[in-house]
């Protein structure tokens, strides 16, 4: 179901690997996907992830027949909110990880599986990716696993009323051009590119890393600019009596690659 890699630099590279069935999620791929990046928060190794997919999809979101049609199948309010809970679980543990998250998306990312590379912090696309919300073209709310919280912060309102209302498909092309995603690369490049960004990233001191995210994340939806300050000068000065910062200094006067320890 999925596949767990981890290289140096403290990248580890999770990839959905359930290509005949376009990488749909299931409710135990759900269950394994929560647990491995809550794991992962635990190794202190670890400083950026990379999520992938094998075969020519993406994710195309949750597995209807499996899941909504099978003999488990989900009876009344009370199991339809708690399978939707498990699977706004998994967003909030893609985007409330410790570590960036950079998103390698092949090919389709539908409904959940939009939802799943919104939840990145980086989305590098090939050629092939498109980005469908899908629900509401089964007479379904278009608001699920965090789309209508994400989309409009990354492209604006306007764009993600029309894309959310229509369900229409957007293609790499677009999905580039919009802001939805950072780099468009060759479907031969697409994990490469990935590993790229997520080395560039690592290359940092880990309280950079973490504490770039989560100001970002929080100064998002800060209340005003006052607010955003307070909490940018909090974690500043933090972060100028680490060791690392003290490692920063003499490598720029000694003219050489610093060494960050996480200290």
């Amino acid at each position: 179901m999925i596949e767990l890699e981890k290289l140096d630099q403290g990248i580890a590279v999770l990839t959905l690997d359930r290509p005949q069935s376009a990488n749909a999620l299931t409710l135990p791929m759900v269950a394994r996907l929560r647990s491995t990046i809550a794991a992962l928060n635990d190794d202190r190794q670890v400083r950026v992830l990379v999520l992938a997919a094998r075969g020519k999809a993406f994710c195309a979101g949750l597995d209807l027949k499996e899941v909504l049609m099978g003999e488990d199948a989900p009876q009344g309010p009370i199991e339809n909110m708690d399978l939707q809970e498990r699977f706004a679980g998994l967003m909030s543990e893609v985007a409330g990880a410790r570590f960036p998250v950079v998103a390698a998306i092949n090919g389709a990312a539908v409904g959940a599986g939009m939802g799943l590379a919104l939840a990145a912090d980086v989305r590098i696309v090939g050629p092939g990716a498109k980005f469908l919300v899908g629900a509401v073209k089964v007479a379904l709310s278009a608001g699920e696993c965090g789309i209508s919280y994400h989309l409009p912060r990354l492209i604006g309102g306007g764009r993600a009323f029309e894309m959310m209302l229509t369900g229409r498909a957007v293609d790499a092309g677009e999905a580039h051009a919009i802001g939805l995603a950072t780099t468009l690369a060759g479907e031969e490049d697409l994990l490469d590119a990935a590993l790229k960004v997520a080395r560039q990233i690592a290359a940092n001191s880990p309280y950079a890393i973490k504490h770039t995210k989560q100001v970002m994340h929080a100064n998002i939806d800060a209340p005003g600019l006052e607010a955003a300050l307070e909490l940018e000068n909090h974690v500043q000065c933090l972060a100028l009596g680490t060791e690392d910062f003290r490692e920063a200094c003499r490598a720029f006067a000694e003219k050489r690659v610093p060494q960050f320890t996480g200290r």
